[in-house]
């Protein structure tokens, strides 16, 4: 039988036969990303210890560049996690790992040493907009 194949944004499943010795079972889903560039990322910071208390003076230019992101369709949400605070997250869409690189590169937290770790991930939506 024929492998049948659907795709949905950077996700791709197809339909594949089951071995014959598993003969009683129907035919299976495999899903795997593809080659394409994701839809998302995932943008985690790691800050210092205290960082509310050191962040007043870069805060309206971190802010301001992220409302930019927003504004533009770039940027679906943002903001600190941890209790206490001890990072962030952001979750991008329609940009390139590099696009996020020049964010990061440029955002006042990373420039002025808040921000101690920071890492970029593929996010592929399993639900939702």
């Amino acid at each position: 039988m024929a492998a049948q194949a659907l795709s949905r944004g950077a996700l791709r499943c197809v339909t594949l036969p089951r071995f014959p010795r598993a003969s009683s079972r129907r035919l299976g889903w495999r899903c795997m990303a593809s080659a394409q560039e994701p839809q998302h990322h995932v943008l985690h910071y790691e800050y210092v210890p205290d960082i509310l208390e050191k962040r007043g003076p870069y805060r309206a230019g971190h802010l301001g560049a992220a409302k930019e992101k927003l504004e533009n369709g770039k940027l679906v949400m943002g903001g600190a996690c941890g209790d206490p605070v001890d990072g962030a997250l952001f979750i991008f869409k329609a940009s390139t790992k590099q696009e996020i690189e020049e964010y990061v590169a440029a955002d006042p937290y990373v420039q002025n040493g808040l921000v101690t770790k920071w890492s970029i991930k593929p996010y592929i939506v399993a639900v939702g907009p």
